[in-house]
């Protein structure tokens, strides 16, 4: 797994600090790879007593959900029918029918960090692929 700086990171800051940032990445991959498995009843059962720090990707979080969820067949599915109800004259139809697949989007997009924290509690396999994938980083509090 390749490390990727974060947001606070600062690489090109000047000085002694500049000269040490890839032995700084080179700890941060290591940390990632050595990062052990929880398996998924562990993390379930140790969540709401605080056992776990959870980390979400936010680069991530928005494309994973949204292909979990299935989200953007189903936005495709709303946009689709409403240009053809607009174009056909239903215009007011259409138009509630494109701003739902829209919403529909957005409002994924926007909660994604928290879909996935439901989604990765209760499904098993969501859990193995997030944690899999970089999108979910658990370690032990």
């Amino acid at each position: 797994m390749k490390a990727e700086p974060r947001a606070g990171d600062s690489r090109d800051s000047g000085g002694a600090s500049g000269a040490s940032a890839p032995s700084e990445a080179n700890e941060a991959g290591e940390a990632n790879e050595s990062a052990e498995f929880i398996p998924f009843d562990e993390f379930r059962n140790g969540l709401p007593h605080g056992r776990f720090r959870v980390i979400v990707n936010p680069s991530l979080a928005p494309a994973f959900v949204a292909h979990s969820t299935h989200a953007t067949p189903l936005a495709l599915a709303l946009i689709g029918p409403g240009i053809a109800a607009a174009l056909y004259g239903h215009v007011v139809l259409g138009g509630l029918l494109v701003a739902a697949g829209w919403l529909l989007r957005w409002s994924v997009k926007k909660r994604a960090p928290f879909i996935l924290l439901h989604l990765v509690t209760r499904i098993p396999a969501v859990y193995e692929q997030a944690a899999e994938h970089g999108v979910l980083e658990v370690q032990r509090s």
